[in-house]
């Protein structure tokens, strides 16, 4: 079943690349005393992902933080290696502005019940596109986009939910 509005986030280790090296960081480590955006991205380097979604989300990171938020942070379930990769690539600098989180054996995907099967495009299960609104673990805003789609995830969509 998949997480809802109101649902606290299940206990899962995240990895992320750090200037110290590989990390691995609790949902509630991420989230504890904290208001988090936290969004999906299906793949690191796919079209949509690395031209708009990602982007959209570093452009707008100091206004979404002016807002309250503690920290913006992407997740694929792809690994830390290529999640550090995809923030030097698509935005060398801004590793404060956008924490890049890998849930690279899907685990993640999982516990919240947004898996989406990739097998058709070679890429095995992903997270499904979503954004949401993150407070002391409990998501209260929740935006999953369609198959294919990007419609409600974007940071824009964020920034009026705030």
């Amino acid at each position: 079943m998949a997480i809802e509005t109101g649902d606290k986030l299940p206990e899962v280790t995240l990895k992320h690349a750090s200037s110290d090296g590989i990390q691995d960081i609790t949902t509630s480590e991420l989230c504890a005393g904290k208001k988090v955006v936290l969004f999906a991205v299906p793949g690191a380097f796919t079209p949509l992902c690395s031209a708009q979604h990602l982007p959209g989300y570093i452009a707008k990171a100091a206004e979404i933080k002016a807002k309250g938020v503690d920290t913006v942070a992407c997740v694929s379930v792809n690994d830390a290696f290529v999640m550090g990769a995809c923030a030097a690539v698509l935005a060398p600098g801004a590793g404060d502005d956008v924490m890049m989180l890998a849930d690279g054996s899907g685990d993640f995907a999982r516990a919240i019940g947004l898996e989406l099967d990739g097998s058709k495009f070679g890429m095995g299960t992903r997270l499904q596109r979503f954004a949401a609104i993150v407070e002391d673990g409990v998501v209260t805003t929740l935006n999953v986009e369609q198959p294919m789609k990007f419609e409600v995830s974007d940071a824009d969509s964020i920034l009026a939910a705030l």
